[in-house]
């Protein structure tokens, strides 16, 4: 697999439920989402101008998609909305390894690009790190139609917070052929 087939495979709309622990005070927490993932053209104006944000020619880029998502965390109830475009950039020597752009909000933020890289299973695994934190997260497809996530996110005060989360695809499904080939290589 590779990030186009991934992010293609990726659309749609999907029901997501995610468990995290805070490690630090050994309390759990559950959200439950709805998240909406579609594909953006290379030339739409959101993925240029994300690119120019990192200070990467918009040319590199090989694929985007906005995420929208709106929730509910258990505990509290309190409600979680909003939405991100993801640009990725292709390793030019390593065709399965590259950088993820992510739109930042904060404009007092410096922009801080993932690395991913998809592993022999062909999981994608994604990393960001900056000077007050570090995620790894482990993404992949069950089956065309449910997708797992498990991240580890450490702060540089020594908060952590490990996260497991199932996605089930509630439609808009990738086209048949690419939904069969994902089959084929889950099964595999």
């Amino acid at each position: 697999m590779n990030i186009e087939e991934f992010f293609q495979l990726s659309t749609g709309k999907w029901f997501s439920h995610r468990t995290s622990q805070h490690l630090a005070f050994n309390q759990s927490e559950e959200s439950k989402s709805d998240i909406i993932i579609e594909a953006l053209a290379l030339d739409d104006p959101q993925v240029i101008k994300l690119c120019q944000q990192y200070e990467i020619n918009p040319s590199s880029a090989s694929c985007a998609a906005k995420i929208t998502w709106n929730g509910t965390i258990e505990k509290d109830k309190t409600k979680h909305s909003g939405s991100t475009v993801l640009v990725s950039v292709t390793d030019a020597d390593n065709p399965d390894e590259g950088k993820l752009l992510r739109e930042v909000v904060d404009a007092n933020k410096t922009p801080v690009a993932g690395h991913y890289k998809f592993d022999s299973d062909g999981a994608l695994i994604l990393t960001i790190e900056d000077e007050t934190m570090s995620l790894e997260e482990r993404l992949w497809f069950a089956s065309p139609n449910l997708r797992m996530r498990v991240n580890v996110l450490k702060s540089s005060d020594g908060f952590s917070i490990a996260s497991f989360t199932s996605e089930i695809r509630m439609g808009g499904f990738p086209p048949a052929a690419k939904a069969s080939e994902a089959a084929n290589s889950v099964s595999s």
